[in-house]
């Protein structure tokens, strides 16, 4: 059920942000930018499953509102789904993400021609890139803030520029 990663999303944060997913880093990280909009996301997520599409659109709504982002209510991602910060993400409800998916602020995942990219696992993606349309996104890639993704990124690779250009591989952690 999504919304028993949320657990797991904040554990996830709280590593990201403090090193570690302590109880006290946890707490923290419930109350710091974006952990509002990933909860949002996954109750929306979950009343998707249990088909009660209004109580859906009602967290999308709040989620836009309050979360300051607009994630597609058929967008899935896996466990660890982290927003450092919310302001201005904009997710097509058919993109698809992995496991431990983190996005800066600002970021666009959007459809082109009717269709849209899918992520891998353990993704970061820098603020304000956007990826666009039938693209994948291997696991363990990074792209670079401000980047543009219009072609795959295979695993393991940094992409930065507009377009997105690969400019290294990284070792997966």
């Amino acid at each position: 059920h999504p919304i028993l990663y949320f657990s797991a999303d904040v554990a996830a944060k709280a590593e990201w942000l403090y090193g570690d997913s302590s109880d006290k880093s946890c707490l923290k990280a419930l109350f710091t930018d974006g952990t509002f909009a990933m909860l949002c996301y996954r109750l929306m997520q979950e009343s998707q499953a249990l088909r009660l599409v209004p109580l859906a659109m009602l967290f999308n709504k709040l989620n836009a509102i309050f979360g300051q982002c607009i994630i597609g209510r058929g967008a899935e991602f896996g466990q660890r789904f982290v927003l450092i910060h919310s302001q201005g993400v904009v997710i097509n409800s058919a993109v698809r993400g992995g496991d431990d998916v983190r996005l800066e602020h600002q970021v666009t995942i959007g459809a082109e021609r009717g269709t849209s990219p899918c992520l891998g696992n353990r993704v970061f993606v820098g603020a304000g890139a956007k990826i666009l349309g039938n693209v994948q996104v291997g696991d363990d890639c990074r792209i670079g803030a401000n980047a543009v993704v219009v072609e795959d990124i295979a695993s393991g690779v940094t992409a930065v520029g507009v377009p997105a250009k690969p400019v290294g591989a990284r070792v997966p952690s």
